[in-house]
């Protein structure tokens, strides 16, 4: 059949997935006679754009619904995105302020909600649409959103449904604020980042007598809001001053000296000042102690009124004010330079101010005490099985979730407070005209939205239809694997096992798959500030979505981050090459009943059964290595199998039967090689969609997408353990023969005699067997076995391959002088290389200064050289013994 010499992606992607779509092969088929098997794709962001995080998850996730799909499953994979409220905001924000000059507060509320939809409709989907670039195959009639109609009354009945229960609750705590976004964020949106910081040690005054306590802060703006310093109770130095009262510099107020076991006294000076209202740890000592809590930093990250002649200055500008009043008065005893981590938030990167607050919150240790025995029982497993440990770490010690923000974007809390009796109606209606409480008519609704992972927990229930009892909730739920990155374990993961036992009874997911990041080559996060970011839609631009593919999955292994670098993708744009190639051979040789395999095994010759049973063992150790989400050992398996086993060895030895063997042996060669081309594209599609596709389509009598195709299954019947053992031997031989020619400089059209000794019957059958294979893989004249002595091997190349000697004869081939010469001449540039190298090595300088990734370079190719070295010496000795 007629095949292009060479594979172009960008003539087949887009074609097939326009023809997989219009078959509607991302579907479920609802059939009752298939097992269902669900995931639901973490929802990206609509401000979000394909990044190497989003092409790996999405990878892995495809790779695993096509292989069910091949295994005959009913497969559901739920795509959607996710509303992003602080990102979004911003986004729409900027393009306003930037289009229109306007703020959100000059258009209100209503118009700019407005505007949010309008950007959403407009830019919301570029990330679905990239993801069909990488080859998913989610049920895109199923796309979901966080704010649709649907989800947005799922998200409601939780929240007045915990609200009923007592399980949310409106308190005001202390709680992480970001003046840049105005809004608060739950402690995992907030990212802690080591700083270059000051530690700043001040003099608070005794009441009434001389003498005082010097403490040593950070943040010396907060001192402003201090309403106590604390001591340890075993403390001996301060044991006297508990009870007594000190002066706040600056502010004349005075202020308790208590005693706390929290009170570190190797930190500072042992003394530690008590801020409820702007310290988590603080405000946790201010409620046991009974201690008022001010205020004196608002949601701008300004001072307040309580904050005297230093009202209205930035955080920060206070800082240097405050510090210099102190150094005026005499307060300030001394600066030392202080590395610390400071909180930022996860959006903006502001530095976060821990402020009193009145917000929503959802009580969750009861919620988390299920969610702990979901996993302690097995309901969930979770891979790889370490992360069950910060799991439970965390879940054991859950606070309070704050679940409010002051934004406009997302799902506004279903609140109405009322005017005369202060009381809050929470209720399932969109508008409510009447108090609960005292029916008055006087109502204001709640401004504050719910926080984005509010939403996002109900995702597995959500998308399949709850809080309706639709068929997909019925038969999909729960969901059987959820594929995600480890960083969100906590954010989404944990919330969504929560909701699920809370509202569904039972996990929302059987199995969690944590993947790792994706890194650059040399172990750093990727980011556009060091310029090493490598962009998925690039790289499939320019190798083709198969091999991007396939490298994120044989580098995926579990617990490992991902070092990737564009040359291992354009490494497996090569294997792409080389599938294409050898399919195209076997294509040009076979007919369309060759495809049929029904073969009589006592028909099978030794290369035949020997490249059967690798190819079972091929698809034993990848069917069982996806199981178990090994995708790097699957992978690498079938790699493996079709470069060196199939394409390097069988399609060269069948050429020997298919051009010159006898019918029969030419009949069977040809069914084997197609065996082989089907059950390879058959494992390679879930990793290599396209490239598999379009060779399938290219078999005579294929019409049927290769989705719809089984996965191959482990034949017992041919495997065939004595040839497999005998193929390698065979391998062996054939390499070594190969390895000396090269090493001895002979030329690839000169065909050379080999002896051959051996005490190993096995062997020996497996060369008189097979000397037609030998002499043309190998470029061997002929190959003849010798029982005694005999003069010519000693001027014969000696290689040892299991128990056999194999002598390559080398007399009469070639000047061998010259050969020495050259030799030698290249045994003196290595040793040069070597010696320089050496001392490079040995520079105490070089080891401690060069970065790591250049070092390990270097001392690999140390050990290259000196194995090169080896070589060389022992093709000076061979060739002495020629010249005499």
């Amino acid at each position: 059949m007629e095949i292009p010499k060479a594979f172009d992606p960008s003539t087949v992607e887009d074609k097939w997935y326009k023809f997989w779509e219009e078959k509607g092969l991302f579907k479920p088929t609802f059939d009752k006679n298939k097992e269902p098997f669900c995931m639901v794709i973490p929802p990206p962001n609509v401000t979000g754009t394909l990044h190497m995080g989003h092409a790996l998850n999405a990878t892995l996730q495809d790779v695993v619904a096509r292989f069910k799909r091949m295994k005959g499953y009913d497969v559901l994979w739920v795509p959607g995105t996710d509303h992003a409220g602080i990102a979004t905001q911003n986004v729409v924000e900027r393009y306003l302020l930037e289009k229109e000059g306007k703020t959100r507060n000059e258009i209100g509320r209503e118009e700019f909600i407005k505007k949010v939809w309008e950007w959403k409709e407009k830019h919301g989907n570029i990330i679905i649409n990239q993801l069909k670039k990488l080859g998913a195959t989610c049920d895109w009639s199923r796309l979901r959103f966080t704010m649709d109609e649907v989800f947005s009354r799922a998200v409601k009945t939780v929240f007045v449904r915990l609200y009923e229960e007592g399980l949310i609750y409106r308190g005001n705590y202390l709680i992480n604020w970001c003046p840049r976004c105005r809004t608060a964020l739950s402690d995992l949106e907030v990212e802690f980042k080591e700083v270059d910081g000051k530690l700043y040690y001040i003099k608070y005054p005794l009441k009434g007598e001389k003498g005082g306590v010097v403490v040593a802060t950070t943040r010396p703006e907060t001192m402003l809001g201090d309403t106590a310093v604390a001591v340890n109770p075993e403390d001996e130095r301060y044991k006297d001053l508990i009870g007594k009262k000190v002066i706040l510099p600056l502010v004349g107020r005075e202020i308790p000296i208590i005693a706390d076991p929290y009170v570190d006294m190797e930190f500072g000076t042992g003394v530690l000042k008590i801020t409820p209202a702007h310290d988590f740890n603080d405000f946790e000592i201010g409620k046991k102690h009974g201690l008022p809590a001010i205020k004196v930093i608002d949601e701008d990250g300004r001072i307040t009124e309580e904050g005297g002649i230093y009202k209205g200055l930035d955080r920060f500008e206070a800082r240097k004010r405050i510090v210099k009043d102190l150094k005026e008065e005499g307060f300030l005893v001394k600066i030392e330079d202080y590395r610390h981590h400071v909180g930022h938030c996860y959006r903006c990167g502001t530095v976060v101010e821990p402020n009193l607050s009145l917000q929503w919150f959802v009580r969750t240790k009861p919620l988390a005490e299920e969610a702990i025995k979901a996993v302690r029982d097995g309901r969930i497993e979770i891979i790889p099985e370490h992360w069950k440990k910060t799991y439970f770490d965390w879940m054991e010690n859950i606070k309070d979730w704050c679940i409010s923000r002051q934004i406009w974007w997302g799902h506004r809390i279903p609140v109405w407070y009322c005017e005369d009796c202060g009381r809050p109606t929470v209720s399932m209606e969109d508008e409510v005209f009447y108090c609960n409480h005292c029916g008055s008519q006087n109502l204001k609704k709640e401004e504050d939205v719910l926080d984005t992972w509010f939403s996002s927990a109900l995702w597995p229930m959500g998308t399949l239809g709850w809080p309706d009892e639709t068929e997909e909730l019925k038969r999909f739920y729960p969901t059987s694997l959820l594929v995600t990155g480890f960083d969100i374990l906590f954010f989404w993961v944990a919330r969504m096992i929560m909701m699920g036992l809370k509202f569904m009874g039972d996990v929302p997911f059987r199995q969690v798959y944590l993947h790792a990041l994706v890194r650059d080559a040399q172990g750093r996060k990727m980011s556009k500030s060091k310029g090493n970011v490598i962009d998925p839609l690039v790289m499939i631009e320019k190798y083709g979505a198969d091999a991007f593919r396939f490298t994120l999955a044989i580098m995926t292994v579990q617990g490992r981050d991902i070092l990737l670098a564009e040359e291992r993708i354009q490494g497996y744009r090569h294997f792409c090459n080389k599938i294409w190639n050898a399919a195209r051979f076997c294509l040009m040789n076979l007919d369309q009943e060759d495809f049929d395999f029904n073969v009589d095994p006592k028909d099978l010759g030794f290369m035949e059964r020997a490249i059967l049973t690798k190819l079972q063992k091929t698809i034993s150790t990848v069917s069982n290595s996806l199981e178990r989400y090994e995708f790097s050992e699957a992978a690498s398996s079938i790699y493996q199998f079709t470069w060196h086993e199939f394409c390097d060895w069988y399609v060269e030895a069948s050429k020997v039967n298919l051009y010159g063997g006898r019918e029969r042996e030419k009949h069977v060669s040809k069914k084997v090689l197609a065996k082989c081309l089907q059950d390879i594209l058959r494992m390679l599609h879930p990793f290599m969609p396209f490239i598999t596709e379009e060779l399938w389509h290219r078999i005579p009598g294929r019409e049927k997408s290769l989705m719809e195709e089984p996965f191959p299954e482990f034949d017992k019947g041919l495997v065939f353990e004595d040839e497999e053992k005998g193929f390698e031997f065979f391998k062996e031989l054939v390499t070594g023969i190969r390895n000396t020619r090269v090493e001895l400089g002979i030329k690839p059209a000169m065909e050379v005699e080999v002896l051959f000794r051996s005490k190993s019957e096995r062997e020996k059958r497996v060369i008189e067997e097979n000397r037609e294979f030998i002499r043309r893989l190998a470029r061997v004249k002929d190959i003849t076995p010798i029982e005694v002595e005999d003069e010519r091997t000693e001027k014969a190349a000696l290689k040892i391959v299991g128990e056999t000697e194999v002598f390559v004869l080398l007399e009469g081939l070639m000047d061998w002088r010259s050969e020495l010469q050259r030799l030698e001449k290249e045994l003196k540039k290595v040793e040069k290389d070597l010696d320089l190298l050496t001392r490079k090595l040995q520079n105490y300088e070089f080891l401690e200064k060069a970065p790591k990734e250049i070092v390990e370079k270097e001392k690999e190719r140390f050990e290259l050289l000196k194995e090169k070295r080896e070589r060389i010496l022992e093709s000076i000795s061979t060739v002495r013994k020629i010249v005499g």
